[in-house]
């Protein structure tokens, strides 16, 4: 497969476009911190011949360009932005997990005519504090990543998955930890400084919110606030899931994307 990129300004964006390229209905993927586009690879497979789905790895992740820090939700919301304008896509329904979740929630905010859906995944309009984001900066200066790669992957995963996994596991932690240094702070500084609950209640387009119920990142409490604070959002809750429902609970994933755009008629 080529390797493909955008680039706005000095970053260089990698990303994925595939499936059904002439469909009429886009699905844009934007991931979470510390991964890549592949955290959805048993997710899109659903769509292969329904949709045209685009993925991308966002700055500092991935095989993207990793700037030095700090990063705004801005950024990361404006390179979403210029990768639909690159690929000529006049709207998607925008799925997200954690920080992808605020892109997605963003995008839609600044550019609400390109958003016709949101699925937001273990996500919320702010995440932790300002002051809790420049601790981790801080540890991560310290120590790198792999100083809090253990306790990030008991919030990522189920105790079940942890226990039941180890290969698999040990997988998602060395993509964790071969992050680049600055892409990891460069976000956590977009997250410390990210708030869209002024924002999301003006949102006027159908949205799922996602959480798995042993999300420890993310809780299901928080992403319940979520969906209470948009109008007509719609709550899912994930069993034997963490943060990333995407790789524990795929096909349950598929299914409620699948259920979401049929009842939306969006597919």
């Amino acid at each position: 497969m080529a390797v493909r990129i955008i680039r706005r300004g000095e970053v260089g964006i990698h990303f994925r476009d595939e499936g059904a390229t002439d469909a009429p209905l886009t699905l844009l993927f934007s991931n979470s911190l510390g991964t890549d586009l592949r955290i959805w690879d048993d997710v899109v497979a659903r769509f292969a011949d329904t949709a045209r789905i685009v993925r991308y790895d966002k700055r500092g992740h991935g095989i993207s360009d990793a700037p030095p820090a700090p990063y705004s939700l801005a950024d990361h919301v404006a390179d979403a932005h210029a990768l639909l304008d690159h690929l000529d896509i006049a709207h998607a329904v925008v799925v997200g997990v954690s920080v992808g979740g605020m892109i997605a929630q963003g995008l839609a905010v600044a550019h609400p005519a390109r958003v016709t859906g949101l699925v937001l995944c273990d996500t919320a309009a702010r995440i932790g504090t300002g002051e809790a984001w420049e601790e981790r900066i801080a540890a991560i200066r310290a120590g790198g990543l792999e100083s809090i790669a253990d306790g990030i992957m008991e919030r990522w995963f189920s105790s079940d998955f942890r226990s039941r996994a180890p290969g698999e596991l040990s997988l998602w932690r060395n993509l964790l930890v071969r992050t680049p240094v600055e892409g990891y702070v460069g976000t956590c500084a977009a997250l410390a400084g990210g708030d869209l609950t002024t924002d999301i209640g003006g949102l006027n387009v159908p949205v799922l919110c996602i959480c798995g119920d042993e999300d420890g990142a993310t809780p299901p409490e928080l992403v319940r606030e979520l969906a209470a604070s948009i109008p007509g959002a719609r709550y899912l809750e994930v069993a034997n899931a963490g943060h990333l429902p995407c790789i524990e609970q795929p096909t349950v994933m598929a299914d409620a994307i699948a259920e979401f755009l049929a009842e939306n008629d969006l597919d």
